[in-house]
């Protein structure tokens, strides 16, 4: 079988109004295994997607730090922030296998940004829920 990942549907038009908030420097939507599907317009492809890979592997810490914890075997992530000397990276789960990256210069108010990232993520949600459906992937190696 010839399995190649299909390219994801450009989500960048998600990321405007974060972008128009104070101190939002980047925004990203990535895939849960670690491919961009959106990325602000002055992020080189290669940080985004070095970027979207270390957040797969993040996710899949917090996940696990979570289940040893709380002894949940299946955890559900609300929220992954971190905090650095040069800003924050805010991460919350935007539907299916998708999450909503962001990051902020130091100053931000991350109240503000949570906020807009919530309706963003629904307004995502809104229009997965309204595009035609895709077609299956056929095997073609015969």
């Amino acid at each position: 079988m010839n399995a190649f990942r299909k390219a994801p549907e450009d989500k960048s038009w998600v990321l405007g109004p974060l972008l128009e908030l104070p101190h939002v420097v980047h925004a990203t939507v990535l895939s849960g295994d670690g491919f961009i599907e959106g990325r602000s317009p002055d992020l080189a492809e290669a940080d985004a997607e070095g970027a979207a890979a270390m957040m797969s592997a993040l996710q899949g810490a917090a996940r696990a730090t979570t289940q040893a914890f709380s002894g949940n075997p299946k955890p559900r992530l609300r929220q992954t922030i971190i905090e650095s000397a040069e800003g924050y990276v805010f991460v919350i789960p935007a539907g299916g296998n998708a999450y909503l990256a962001v990051f902020t210069s130091p100053e931000v108010n991350l109240g503000v940004v949570a906020h807009q990232m919530q309706i963003q993520v629904k307004s995502l949600g809104e229009k997965v829920m309204t595009s035609s459906p895709r077609e299956p992937v056929r095997d073609t190696a015969g």
